[in-house]
Formats: C-alpha cells, structure tokens, sequence
C-alpha cells in the first residue's frame, strides 16, 4: 500500500515538473514582434530677420500623421544684437551672434540625440536686400553662418534665404497648424483626424523689410503665379501669397523720411507729420545708400554728404496722406484684383491673423482686442496729436527710439490693410491681431520646421522580438503553481 502511494506521488511531481517545464518553453517559444512607443525627434531653425535673430527648437514624435510630424516648441532665444545682414562688412561676427543661442538649444536637447537633430537657418527680406545690393558680400555672411554652425554637433543643413512667397506661405501653415485648422486630437479615438469643416486662417505678417499677405481664396479662381501648394496631414492647399520687398516697417520709414525730404524746400529743416510735436531727429543723407529701397537714383535729392534734421508736426491726417504716396495705387486703374504696383490679389477671404510688427504697434496702443475701425482710427488720430514731452512722460519704459515711430507705423498698417489689401469696415472684424498661441509663437518658422519634416523619412515604429506580455504573465503565473504543488507533494512522499 505504501509503495503504491508512493509511485503516485512520484507520478505527480513527474507531472508537475513536466507540466511546468513545458509551460516555461512555450513562453520562450511564442515570441513575436513588440512595437516600443516612437522616439522623440528635434529640429532647430534660426529665423534670421532684417532687424534681428531668432532660435527655435521643435520636438516631434517619430512616427508621423501622414507625412507631417506632430510639432511643438520646446525652446525660443533672441540672438542679441542686429540681424546678420548688418555684418555684410564683418561676415565672421555674423557666425559668432548665433553662439549663445546654440549653446542653450543644446542644453534642450539630449546629447545622445544631437548629431541627428537637423538644424537650418532661415534669412529673409534683409539678406534678400543684401544679396541685390551686394551679392558677395550676402554669401560671405551666409558661409560664414554655416562655418559656425557646423562646429555643433548637429546635422546642419545649411543657410538660405527663403523667397518672400515661401515667408507667407510657411507663415500661413504656422497659424492654421496652431489653430489646430489641419488635424484636431481626438481622445476618444485615440488618434488625430481632419476636422470636418476646418476654418483656414488667412496670415498678415509685417516685418523690417517685408510685408506678406496669405490666404485660400474664395472658390477656385487664382492667379497661378501668386499660389503655393501644399499638402498636409493627407489633404493638399492652394493658397495665394505674396509678398511686397521693400514695404516692411523699417523700409517704409526710410522711404517715408526721403519723399518728405525730397518733396521740402526748406533745406535742412524738414516738417515730418508722423513725428510728434517738438520732437526732432537729425539723419545723413549719405544713410540712403544703405537700402536698395532708398538708393535708387533721384534726381530731386543729393544723397551727398549732409544732415537733415526733421521736426515732428504732429499731424494725423498729413501724416496719414504722405504715407499714402509710397504705393502706387494708380497701376491698378480699376481693376477690384489688384492692391497696388499692380500687383494681383483675389478679393480677401475669411478670417485672418495679423503678427510679428502689424501685432507689436498695435498691442502698443490697446488695439489687440476686436476694436472696430472707427475705433481704431480714432485712438490712432488721437495718438498721433500727442507732444513729444507728453508721450515721454507716458511711456517712460518705451525705448526713445521706438515711441516716436507709432504714428507712422500705424497708420501705414491702416493704408496696407485697408487701401491695398482692401479690408472694409466689415471684413475688418475678421482680423485677430496676435503673436501667440498657446506657448508657441507665430511666425513663419515653425510652418518651415513642419514642412520639413516631410523631408526626414516617416520611421516605422521600432520593433524587437519579445515576449506578449499577457502570455509572459500566464506562464510565470503557472509555473509558480506547478512548482507550489511539486513541492508539497514532496513534502508528502517524505512523510508518508
């Protein structure tokens, strides 16, 4: 009786362990594929500027949303000092600027993923100047840009100056990609979709040199020449884009400064509108030659060697009229397609976000908050009446060189808005005029850095042979048993 017991007992572990052991292969058999979740990628872009520099630092996730990564901005620095155009006769210090910045992005990014991170510099309507004035000279600054940039360990792309149509157009991508206008998150589905009736912005940007307009035209009519195209997150755009060298903030003051100058006959004292009452500024003539906006060859001006002091008048409408005779609204005639150089533009459609200089003079003077046009013209008149005694006294932060400027600059954005780009009173209201959504800033360089991403290829999501987790847990757990009851049918037979 005994031996029989024991026999099966011994027949029981036999069984267990073999049950167990079993169990164990089959787990380390059955491997499969298992997909790891993607990897962060990033990518940094100067946005080199006529007046200054600026870095940007994005960070996507490496399996993308139909071709087009999921963007953020991780990092922003100004580049102190002017933009690298102004070091056309010290092309070395044009590289150098750019050194505190990559220093900080690097500090952002993590080393194991540097010399991957696709890093590019983006120069516009400064550099486009340049490089009309003084070709060599804007390739020096540009080679001298990418010598400092490939000391990083980063994969550098190079330095271009983009076409002013491509400044309007990726500026017109960053608004509608922030305003979620391409692809909305859906945590129910767990996925991004394409929302079903998406509201594409139109994009206004004002810079130092330039001014572009953007925006999908009503039904299907457009000037081919004018358009971009796109596709994004699986769907293609036809936009219309343009943009107007020479008609930035800082351009349009200097041109302003010399029609005035050449339309006086009082010498070296000239009455400037724009300017506020009692407030004076003394230029040279020979400053003209510095732009190809103001070097143009005018025989009612001596661009010779000479000072002109101009005297702020303080007079809103006379301010508002010399403003007007920069365009030539004339070349249109009558056509309704038309904004000024006869330059083309289908009528304005939809609602609009207005940055970069069209946001800063205007956040300046409390005009950011859906004020209506009568509004606006009013506070503008009004700003401009104001002495040059009592604007300081007001603004005692404002930098001295800035304050006397809003007169002119606001009310050129009037004349671009509504005489060239012919807004009304109505379609008015369909433009925001802001610099940021949520932590992000609008610009043209985070639409350059989305576009791009259709460059780098779309990774597939890593996989590594492994064990499924649930049949991993099941064998452990069965294994555990097995041995459990092995062990206590041993303890049995030994006390048997």
């Amino acid at each position: 009786m005994f031996t029989s017991k024991k026999h099966f007992t011994t027949a029981i572990i036999g069984v267990l362990i073999t049950l167990s052991i079993t169990a164990l292969v089959l787990s380390l058999v059955k491997i499969e594929d298992v997909t790891l979740p993607p990897t962060v990628k990033y990518g940094v872009v100067f946005d080199a500027g006529s007046s200054h520099t600026s870095l940007f630092v994005y960070e996507w996730d490496s399996d993308k949303e139909n071709n087009t990564g999921v963007v953020s901005q991780t990092l922003s620095c100004d580049v102190q000092g002017q933009g690298i155009s102004s070091y056309a006769n010290d092309p070395p210090k044009a590289g150098d600027s750019l050194r505190e910045c990559m220093d900080k992005a690097l500090k952002v990014i993590p080393a194991a993923k540097q010399k991957d991170v696709p890093a590019y510099l983006g120069a516009t309507a400064g550099m486009r100047l340049l490089r009309e004035q003084n070709s060599s000279a804007a390739d020096q600054v540009l080679a001298e840009v990418a010598k400092t940039m490939q000391q990083y360990p980063v994969a550098f792309k190079g330095a271009q100056i983009l076409t002013g149509e491509e400044e309007g157009a990726y500026g017109w991508i960053t608004i509608n990609y922030l305003l979620e206008s391409f692809t909305k998150y859906s945590p129910k589905a767990h996925m991004w979709l394409h929302p079903e009736a998406a509201n594409i912005f139109g994009a206004l940007d004002l810079g130092g040199a330039s001014t572009q307009i953007s925006f999908m035209p009503k039904g299907s009519v457009i000037n081919w020449n004018e358009a971009s195209k796109f596709m994004l997150y699986g769907y293609n755009y036809n936009i219309y884009t343009h943009s107007y060298l020479c008609y930035g903030q800082n351009e349009m003051l200097k041109r302003l400064a010399k029609e005035l100058i050449v339309e006086s006959s009082s010498g070296t004292q000239v009455d400037h509108p724009c300017y506020p009452k009692d407030y004076n500024e003394t230029i040279s003539l020979s400053s003209f030659r510095t732009s190809p906006c103001t070097n143009q060859s005018d025989s009612r001006l001596s661009l010779g060697v000479g000072n002109v002091t101009l005297q702020g008048r303080g007079n809103a409408s006379e301010c508002l009229a010399a403003i007007r005779k920069l365009f030539n609204f004339s070349a249109c005639g009558q056509r309704q397609d038309c904004t000024f150089d006869g330059i083309y533009q289908p009528p304005v459609n939809g609602q609009f976000i207005a940055f970069s200089a069209f946001y800063y003079n205007f956040k300046f003077l409390n005009l950011t908050e859906g004020q209506s046009l009568a509004a606006v013209r009013e506070a503008i008149e009004h700003f401009c009446t104001r002495s040059w005694e009592d604007l300081s006294s007001s603004y005692p932060k404002e930098n001295p060189e800035r304050l006397p400027k809003y007169c002119a600059n606001t009310n050129y954005i009037l004349t671009l808005l509504l005489d060239a780009y012919k807004f009304n009173e109505t379609s008015w209201n369909n433009i925001f005029f802001q610099m940021k959504v949520g932590s992000a800033d609008v610009g043209w360089v985070l639409g350059y850095m989305l576009n791009l991403t259709n460059m780098i290829p779309a990774e597939a999501l890593t996989q590594v042979k492994g064990h499924i987790p649930s049949l991993w847990a099941t064998a452990v757990t069965f294994i555990s048993l097995t041995l459990a009851l092995g062990l206590a049918a041993l303890l049995l037979l030994l006390f048997m």
